[in-house]
């Protein structure tokens, strides 16, 4: 394997996802017309490719546009668990949204899940899809707190968990809930069935197609357009579907989300994995679950988690991860490394539907907090009942349009205080380095012309110069080694080395520099 900084023999050199490297997907145009449908869905991940997929089965003629490729995005960089155990949530959510919301929450959820299955099964999609056992486990006595509060919970809403003592993997832990039936999958080989669904129903996909946020919302139907005016797509409904929201609608969702990254090594164990799929209570959080390369059993460990720009050096959170699977397992070979970035709302509770009150036609899906299995597929079933008038009893819980004052207040405040001082941080942080002392596949903040510049040299020896001003609010972005990209540690923007965007909310790319 290639070896990172003289750091590790193990961990590859450059981040790839498994479900990527092993699937062989299919390829879009870009816009190059002006066009008119029913429905215009921005982002191709597992949300907006369910909701064409469902509506395109209705008879509605749907454009399903993305920036880059189809499912290159979060959905690519998954660990695909299908599940409606999210962690440390139902006495969170019990507490805030009372007894028949956080049901509904579990039966959204559970509902997404089955109606997978059986799509898997009425498809005939070979997509790996297993049906496994959830553990959440505490390690701590701290922890172990949590964990009974988090039980109680499942019996209050009579979720079937299990507490158990111990679990099939090789670690002490001080109790876990054990919830049967979830599934683990290939998620693009899922999803590849599906826009071949799309594509036969009449459904158009463009790719490497950026749509601009400014919406003409006058009169019927509306009008998007392509990020620097050169064409025109007219649609009766709007759904975004992009991760971050392509467009505000008068939302604010850049200051009610934030991003966090995580990170997953796949490694060759040296010891069989018992099966089932695992999440620490403890943090730095853990996820295991396993998977097949070349018909050889691999394991995904997951985990250390932080907010996008503002956490240590990214090579030491993949060396986290690969001294828990050294121990839990032993480690023959690491095939893949890879990160990726989720939103999270203020009261963890994912925004899906109509964008506001006001907005009628316009559609968001995003904060789905790292379970974007069932909650990109319920957001897909709910949204595709809304621009069909159907009924759905979950409308209220997740509309966008909500706004709980325990603890999204708390929350609110919180979170942009931080973006405040990181807005603050990066702007009075004193720089010494210049471009000319990185050696090669280097990237840093550097100090040229006498001004903050960002710098990466790459292994041929070409300089890349670009301004580190987010293109977005403002803010200074900071060089994420592992990624070689630049991230914003205020809203979560990321840029490549060149400067081009790679997640939003920012639309236009970093500012190149002259040498």
């Amino acid at each position: 394997m290639n070896e990172i900084n003289g750091s590790s023999n193990e961990l590859p050199r450059y981040p790839e996802s498994l479900w990527m490297a092993s699937s062989d997907l299919p390829t879009f145009p870009q816009l190059t017309q002006d066009i008119t449908v029913d429905v215009g869905i921005v982002g191709a991940g597992i949300t907006g490719i369910t909701t064409a997929y469902l509506l395109s089965k209705e008879g509605y003629k749907v454009a399903l546009i993305d920036a880059g490729k189809i499912l290159e995005g979060t959905t690519g960089h998954t660990t695909a668990k299908v599940t409606t155990q999210h962690g440390l949530i139902y006495d969170e959510i019990l507490n805030h949204f009372g007894l028949e919301k956080s049901i509904q929450y579990y039966r959204a959820n559970q509902e997404a899940l089955d109606w997978m299955e059986k799509l898997v099964h009425k498809l005939k999609i070979d997509c790996e899809w297993q049906t496994q056992d959830a553990y959440l486990y505490a390690e701590s006595d701290s922890s172990l707190d949590k964990l009974v509060k988090e039980f109680d919970a499942y019996e209050k809403l009579r979720i079937p968990g299990e507490w158990t003592n111990s679990i099939p993997i090789p670690l002490v832990v001080k109790g876990a809930i054990k919830l049967p039936n979830q599934a683990q999958f290939h998620p693009l080989s899922y999803l590849k069935r599906l826009v071949e669904e799309i594509i036969k129903a009449g459904g158009a996909i463009y790719e490497n197609t950026t749509i601009s946020k400014k919406i003409e919302t006058e009169g019927s139907p509306f009008t998007l357009t392509t990020l620097h005016g050169d064409h025109q797509l007219k649609c009766s409904h709007v759904v975004s579907t992009s991760h971050f929201p392509f467009s505000d609608g008068g939302g604010f969702f850049f200051s009610r989300l934030y991003a966090e990254r995580s990170y997953v090594i796949a490694i060759k164990p040296e010891t069989p994995f018992a099966g089932g799929m695992y999440l620490s209570v403890d943090k730095p959080n853990r996820s295991l679950r396993d998977a097949s390369l070349n018909g050889e059993q691999v394991i995904l460990v997951g985990g250390d988690s932080h907010k996008t720009g503002q956490g240590i050096c990214t090579y030491q959170h993949y060396e986290n991860l690969e001294a828990f699977g050294e121990k839990l397992f032993g480690i023959k070979s690491i095939p893949f490394r890879w990160s990726t970035q989720d939103l999270i709302t203020l009261d963890k509770v994912p925004y899906i539907g109509q964008i506001t009150s006001n907005n009628k036609d316009m559609y968001v899906a995003t904060g789905f907090a790292k379970w974007g299995m069932t909650k990109g597929t319920l957001a897909a079933r709910l949204i595709s009942d809304q621009i069909q008038r159907k009924d759905n009893p979950y409308t209220e819980l997740f509309t966008p349009s909500r706004f709980i004052g325990d603890p999204s207040i708390k929350n609110f405040v919180v979170q942009n205080a931080n973006v405040a001082k990181e807005l603050i941080t990066g702007k009075i942080g004193m720089v010494h380095r210049k471009a000319d002392e990185l050696g090669q596949d280097e990237g840093s903040v550097v100090i040229h012309n006498g001004r903050r510049a960002g710098a990466y040299k790459d292994p041929e020896g070409h300089l890349f110069l670009v301004d580190t001003t987010c293109t977005h609010l403002g803010c200074e972005v900071e060089w994420n080694e592992a990624e070689r990209s630049w991230d914003c540690p205020c809203h979560g923007s990321r840029f490549g080395y060149d400067g081009q965007v790679m997640e939003g909310p920012a639309q236009e790319p970093l500012r190149k520099l002259n040498d």
